[in-house]
């Protein structure tokens, strides 16, 4: 049978259908083979971010957890060494005894040693939180140091200066003497610093943990109420800032900045909104109400914080905000300062018991104790000008000089204006080479003269224009026993420019007062050789700023003081200013301020303290006061800086009260954060 063509097509026909129904099949079952891979991918992404999820919210938990732990266990640590101060305290004593940051220790790794749940009051299905203390590394809390301050009762009594492990006499031990008491102190306040480290793993559900450290510093402040009937004359030096008169809600505010050391007002603070009040010491005003100044209005509260319109305005008061007390007395002028640089006395020879001021020193007195470089003595007929110094060039040396001339009294008077400028000098060559000496330059009247204390030698060389006197001792302090390097350098009249020259002003074991009779104008820094506390936090790595600086107290400081006027500032515009020293500008009735006399001032930091009549404008960005804590030590300050009194009731205990701590955080590590 043949095959047609007609049939052959037909065959091929057929072949070629029932090939292309095998492809249809393989690609089905492609698409059915990648369908399943993509859905069991997707399952095991879902699965994986489900896993990852799980692990990063038990991870994130962890970390709560301990994050959490760290604080409980830094607040008990807070608290339980606020349970050990007590209610009174025996004179003599000091509220937190040897021992007790190893009792706040023990109970903080005994309390905390083992998990403990967070979820005290937590809503239900919360996750749940527990933390414990590292076994492997206990939480330590550790004694750094602590701070008296306190103030002689009376005259300057003997003795010092005392710590907290050395305490000054108790008032029982206190004598009188023509009325006044002696050998007795008032303790203001312990300042207790501990060192503190903490350890933590955290962790919640699933076996994830973390771990966490933080150390620093927690600074407790005991302030003592001290024995009553006791007289007690601090030094206006005492005091950070002290205004006198100050208006509550009068339309002004304080300049926004760090204050530490003591602040006192017989009249009323008021704060702003412009920026961070942080008062490091106590705070206290005569007026029951402080006052806080919105744009709307101002809020008179008899409390540390005031809101308005939504803002708030809470100044940090450290260590407490303590409304109606009693004011301070005031000095009645400068009569004190004036014989100081006479006679090195001030008060001490004329019959006058303290607190009360001897009459001012006659042209006759000061004729018996004054000359000039040339060696004439004031005129018995008055000086018009002039600069005179206290010392004796014939007959028997006093007691205390080997050979005339000899220096006799407190320091420099100038009669009429001046400027004044201050240096700390160590010559590197010639008979003074290495010397540490004092040196004030002084333009009266269009003369130049220059008095520089050789602290070395123990001489002063007295150069005025073409007379120079080289005299055997130094300006001193002749009410101490025995008498001690102390400059009085008053002008009678106005300092017209006072600043230092050179790298510093106040050479170390120099004690400097300036003061004036009117206006004081300060155009230029005024610095210690070496500074005497810190101005930053952690400059001592774990301390706040106006810490002692250790090794650094050598008797440098300077007082400026005006009874009569104003301390002007007066410097470049945009310029920073520093002045080391307690300013004041005090008197009963007076008006006595700081202001700014030139242009805007960027920083002004004072490193000592701030004392005045009346609050003025300042025309400052930032002002900073470092409270020097050595005038917290009783009978530390400026040469005859005028003083108060104050008078308390004997006691047999005192009452302690424990003011808000201050945390220090130095270092935070998460240690399993990789």
């Amino acid at each position: 049978m043949k095959t047609t063509l007609a049939m052959k097509k037909t065959e091929k026909t057929k072949v070629a259908g029932s090939s292309t129904r095998g492809v249809a099949l393989i690609y089905t079952m492609l698409i059915l083979t990648l369908l399943t891979v993509l859905s069991l991918g997707m399952v095991i992404a879902l699965s994986s971010q489900t896993f990852i999820g799980g692990y990063y919210r038990n991870f994130r938990g962890a970390f709560y957890a301990a994050d959490s732990g760290v604080n409980i266990a830094r607040q008990a640590m807070v608290n339980e060494i606020l349970t050990l101060v007590p209610a009174t305290v025996t004179i003599g004593s000091q509220p937190l005894p040897a021992g007790s940051d190893t009792t706040v220790q023990t109970y903080i790794n005994s309390t905390y040693n083992s998990w403990g749940s967070l979820a005290s009051g937590q809503a239900a299905n919360s996750w749940p939180g527990q933390f414990e203390i590292n076994a492997g590394a206990p939480a330590t809390f550790t004694f750094a140091n602590c701070h008296l301050s306190y103030t002689p009762s009376g005259a300057p009594p003997a003795g010092g200066p005392y710590t907290c492990t050395a305490l000054p006499p108790a008032a029982s031990t206190c004598s009188a003497t023509a009325g006044i008491l002696t050998n007795c102190y008032t303790i203001n306040n312990f300042q207790y610093t501990y060192n503190y480290a903490v350890d933590v793993f955290g962790q919640v559900k699933g076996s994830e943990q973390t771990e966490l450290a933080d150390n620093g510093n927690i600074q407790i402040t005991v302030n003592i109420s001290p024995p009553s009937g006791v007289v007690t004359n601090p030094s206006f030096a005492a005091w950070g800032m002290f205004i006198d008169q100050y208006n509550i809600c009068d339309g002004s505010t304080l300049v926004p900045g760090t204050i530490s050391g003591p602040v006192f007002t017989n009249g009323a603070w008021n704060f702003g909104t412009a920026g961070q009040y942080i008062f490091t010491d106590t705070v206290g005003s005569h007026n029951p109400d402080a006052g806080y100044q919105f744009g709307g209005g101002c809020n008179q509260v008899a409390g540390p914080s005031s809101s308005s319109g939504g803002t708030t305005i809470a100044p940090n008061f450290q260590n407490g905000l303590n409304l109606g007390q009693p004011s301070i007395p005031l000095p009645s002028d400068s009569y004190s300062q004036k014989w100081a640089a006479i006679d090195g006395k001030g008060i001490g020879e004329h019959g006058v018991v303290p607190p009360a001021i001897p009459p001012p020193p006659t042209d006759a007195d000061m004729n018996g104790l004054l000359k000039n470089a040339a060696g004439s003595a004031w005129p018995l007929a008055g000086a018009a000008n002039g600069v005179y110094m206290p010392f004796t060039t014939s007959g028997a040396p006093p007691a205390g000089c080997a050979a005339q001339p000899c220096m006799t009294g407190g320091g420099i008077y100038v009669k009429g204006n001046a400027t004044v400028t201050l240096s700390a000098v160590i010559p590197n060559s010639g008979p003074a080479n290495g010397h540490k000496e004092q040196v004030f330059t002084i333009v009266n009247n269009g003369t130049t003269t220059t008095v520089t204390v050789d602290l070395t030698n123990n001489t002063t060389t007295f150069t005025q224009g073409g007379s120079t006197e080289v005299i055997n001792g130094v300006p001193q302090n002749l009410n101490a026993a025995p008498p001690t390097e102390a400059a009085m350098l008053y002008v009678d009249g106005s300092i017209t420019a006072l600043a230092g020259a050179g790298a510093s002003s106040v050479q170390d074991s120099s004690a400097i007062t300036v003061t004036a009779l009117n206006d004081i104008t300060i155009t230029g820094n005024l610095t210690y050789k070496t500074e005497p506390v810190t101005t930053t936090q952690n400059q001592i790595p774990g301390t706040p700023a106006d810490t002692l600086i250790p090794g650094s107290n050598n008797g440098q400081v300077l007082g400026v003081f005006t009874a009569g006027g104003n301390i002007n500032l007066n410097v470049s515009g945009g310029s920073n200013l520093e002045i080391d020293a307690s300013i004041a500008t005090i008197v009963a009735g007076g008006t006595g301020g700081l202001q700014n006399t030139g242009g805007s001032i960027n920083t002004l930091n004072i490193i000592g303290g701030r004392i005045q009549n009346d609050i003025k404008n300042i025309n400052t960005t930032t002002r900073n006061v470092f409270f020097d804590r050595r005038f917290a030590q009783g009978n530390f300050s400026p040469p005859w800086f005028p003083s108060t009194t104050v008078t308390t009731i004997p006691a047999g205990v005192e009452t302690a009260t424990a003011i808000s701590p201050v945390v220090t955080r130095v270092q935070w590590v998460c240690k399993s954060c990789n």
